[in-house]
């Protein structure tokens, strides 16, 4: 494990701890993810009332994005908050990450159909873009459609066969 993910980690020790609408956001090694991370974070702050704790590496200095990934998605599989926002180069590299930990449905959305459908129909608790596939405009309502759909209860019983098989294959 990298020193710079367990400063993270530590860094950010008991700031997960009361579970409220929070996000979590990352991002990979790249500028222009950097940069719609850093146009969003005020958006979600004060327009969407959204309280954020930034995983990010918080610059364009090369780091490998599971470890980011990671941070995020380990947070929403402890339920410690609701939900995990990652931004990298196209969305797909985080996704398959977070994916990897039991009680993750991150989903690449790179349009508002996509982000809406994540949530009413599949439950996704991780949203993943790519910095390189859309601009701040579209970040912006990607993020309010999904976190504002609620997931419709008549697709649950597809999530807990979802479910049943994570807990399966990674028994």
């Amino acid at each position: 494990m990298s020193a710079y993910y367990e400063e993270k980690l530590l860094e950010n020790e008991g700031k997960v701890n009361d579970k409220k609408r929070k996000l979590l956001e990352s991002e990979a090694d790249e500028q222009t993810s950097d940069e719609l991370k850093e146009l969003l974070k005020p958006y979600l702050t004060d327009e969407l009332k959204v309280e954020i704790i930034d995983f990010g590496t918080n610059g364009t200095h090369a780091v490998d994005y599971p470890d980011f990934a990671f941070l995020v998605a380990d947070a929403v599989s402890k339920n410690k908050v609701d939900f995990g926002i990652m931004i990298d180069g196209v969305g797909v590299a985080s996704a398959i990450t977070a994916n990897k930990l039991l009680g993750i449905r991150a989903a690449v959305c790179n349009d508002l159909f996509s982000a809406k459908s994540s949530r009413e129909h599949n439950n996704a608790n991780v949203l993943t873009m790519g910095a390189r596939i859309i601009g701040s405009g579209l970040a912006k309502e990607i993020v309010k459609v999904w976190i504002s759909t609620e997931f419709e209860t008549r697709h649950q019983s597809r999530i807990d066969k979802i479910t049943r098989i994570e807990k399966s294959v990674k028994a």
